[in-house]
Order: C-alpha cells, then sequence, then structure tokens
C-alpha cells in the first residue's frame, strides 16, 4: 500500500516498497539490500562504506555522490542500498523527467534532513535546471522568480540537508561545474565471469529456480558483464526449462535458450554479428563512420553507441579510430569472412 507523506518509511521498509511501485515483486526481489549483499565493484563499494560510516559517526547526511558507468551495473541498486545503511528515504527520479526549474523545486522542498535524492541520467538534466542545483549542492537554499515583468521578486527557500546521489551512462556530457560539486565519483565497470556468476546463482536461489553450477556458468558467460542482462537471462532460462526440459537449468538447458534468443558462446547477439558482418563485407573492415553502420544494419546510431559499441570494444571485436570504426582480427575471424590485404589490411 502506498506509504503517506506525513509518515514516510525509511530504510528497508522504503526501499522494499518503492521497487514494489516501479518494478515487478520479482525484480525487486532479485536487487540486493545490503553492501554484504551486492557482488563486485570492490572499489566503490569500499569507498562508499567509508562514507557512510563517517557520516553516520558525525550523524551527518552523506556527501553527494556521482556514480557512472553503462546501464545495469548497479547504480540504482547502490542508492537503495545508501538509503538503507543510512536509514533516509531514497526519492528516485531522472534527468529527463525534470523538465523545469519548479519541477526541481517541488523535489527539494519535499525532502527531510539526510534524504538521498537519487537522478538517474542526470547528463539529461536541462541547462536551466542543473543551474539551480548548484546553490542547492553549496548552500542548501534555491533561489525562485515569482511573477513576471515588473512583478517579479526572487523568493529564497532554505533546504534540508539532503545527499544528492547523481547516475550517468556518459561522464563526459556532464557540465565541469556540476561534475566539481560532487564529492565522490565513481565508476562501475562490468563484472567478470565468476562474480557474475554468483549473481545468478544467488537469483536462481531467490527464484527458487533448480540448477546446476554449469548451467549458472552458462549463463554468466553469455551476460555481458552485465548483472541486469544475467537477471533476464536467468528468467528466460527458467521458462524455458520449464516448458521445453525437466525444470532444471543445466549447461545444455541454458546454451539452448539462449540460442533461441540469438545469444551465441560469446554473448554477442544477432545485432552485434550483423554490425561485424556489414563491416567485414559492404565497407572492407572499415574506417567507416558509425552513422553510416547505423544506416546499412537499420538501427539508430545512438543504440549502436550506447548498447552494441562498448561490448564489441571491451571484447576487442572493434576499435574507435580517429576516421571512423574498425573491425579487427578478432572480428574478421568471427564473421567467417577471408580479411582483405593491402593498403586495407595495413590500417588494420
Amino acid at each position: 500500500m502506498p506509504f503517506s507523506p506525513e509518515d514516510p518509511p525509511t530504510g528497508t521498509e522504503f526501499i522494499e516498497q518503492s521497487l514494489a511501485e516501479r518494478n515487478n515483486p520479482q525484480e525487486a526481489a532479485l536487487r540486493p539490500l545490503t553492501f554484504e549483499d551486492f557482488a563486485g565493484q570492490e572499489k566503490t563499494i569500499e569507498r562508499l562504506k567509508v562514507m557512510v560510516g563517517a557520516a553516520r559517526d558525525r550523524d551527518e547526511p552523506l556527501n553527494h555522490i556521482l556514480l557512472s558507468g553503462p546501464p545495469g551495473l548497479g547504480k540504482t541498486t547502490l542508492s537503495l542500498i545508501l538509503g538503507n545503511e543510512m536509514g533516509k528515504q531514497v526519492i528516485v527520479t531522472s534527468g529527463p523527467v525534470i523538465d523545469k526549474p519548479a519541477d526541481l523545486a517541488g523535489l527539494l522542498t519535499n525532502l527531510s534532513e539526510g534524504d538521498i535524492l537519487f537522478i538517474d541520467e542526470i547528463h539529461r538534466l536541462p541547462k536551466t535546471v542543473e543551474e539551480y542545483l548548484y546553490s542547492a549542492m553549496e548552500d542548501f537554499r534555491i533561489d525562485i522568480m515569482i511573477d513576471q515583468g515588473p512583478n517579479a521578486r526572487s523568493v529564497r527557500l532554505n533546504l534540508p540537508r539532503f545527499t544528492l546521489l547523481g547516475a550517468t551512462t556518459r561522464m563526459g556530457l556532464l557540465t565541469a561545474p556540476l561534475r566539481s560539486r560532487f564529492t565522490l565519483q565513481s565508476r562501475l565497470n562490468y563484472y567478470d565471469h565468476p562474480t557474475l556468476q554468483g549473481i545468478v546463482e544467488r537469483s536462481c536461489d531467490l527464484l527458487e529456480v533448480k540448477y546446476q553450477t554449469d548451467g549458472a556458468e552458462e549463463i554468466a558467460r553469455r551476460a555481458r558483464g552485465t548483472p541486469r542482462i544475467a537477471n533476464n537471462l536467468v528468467n528466460f532460462c527458467r521458462d524455458y526449462a520449464q516448458q521445453r526440459s525437466d525444470g532444471i537449468i543445466t549447461s545444455e538447458t541454458a546454451a539452448a535458450a539462449l540460442e533461441l534468443l540469438e545469444i551465441d558462446q560469446h554473448g554477442l547477439d544477432e545485432m552485434d554479428k550483423q554490425v561485424m558482418r556489414v563491416m567485414a563485407a559492404n565497407y572492407r573492415g572499415g574506417p567507416v563512420g558509425l552513422g553510416t553502420v547505423a544506416v546499412a544494419v537499420g538501427e539508430e546510431a545512438h543504440t549502436l553507441e550506447e548498447v552494441h559499441e562498448p561490448f564489441l570494444i571491451q571484447e576487442g571485436y572493434l576499435q574507435r579510430t580517429a576516421q571512423g570504426r574498425v573491425l579487427t582480427d578478432k572480428g574478421w575471424q568471427l564473421t567467417g569472412l577471408q580479411q582483405p590485404g593491402g593498403a586495407q589490411s595495413e590500417l588494420l
């Protein structure tokens, strides 16, 4: 049941309730609620533990924190864990939702002492809204304009000491004045296979899914180093095992389920492979511009850059150069096509 503003829940109660409102119960159940349950990202976790411990000892709100990294690595989950560890509310919103300064003023004035305001995709805040954050973060006040023309006047609103927790997938798009106001800036990286396998096994246990270790390992190997993808694959493999097998996720069952999703043993999906095939067959492996590749495969350039390219580059299938995208030797091998010689091979 939704909580009332007059008596807001805190800590774990708030996290569980807010997650239930934003997500389905299964997804909420898979999110860890404490630092001990959160796997991976050891450096970031250690930094956050230091800040939380010091803030609790001084009985002060947390300083402002900025988390960056690809989507699905746990930025939202960490914000909820921080709320639980501090025993405070976590107000979750996103940059595109805050359209004008009045929206931000409404959020800030409804906060209580020590509350955490989590803004996902903070780099997409409008410029006028972002400028209001400067004084709010530093001096815990905002100045808003009342009326217009000759009757216009500025009114100063004092704010409770709060914590701004920003999350972004594109750190480079944040302005320097906003970025410098965060006490801690930490980047989340892709997970290695052993850590991801532990996350898969934990999710299976929470969902009461029967599995074998090699089945969890197969899912982790194809999850692109991302817990969100791993949990999605666990749900599909569970459905596949229930419908096409004996209900147990084995290595063979997981492989068959993921092949049905067109995710191969390298974690590459059909669009990843199509990008490399087009670059090899039509453009001799590059260099070729991102926009040209996007048109050739029928996908938005932004989607290729944000979703597909990071994994392909990290795994060594593509390179970004000043002239454009280039297919590596490893990428050529995966396409099964003959790599051309001559001047093009020198570029590669």
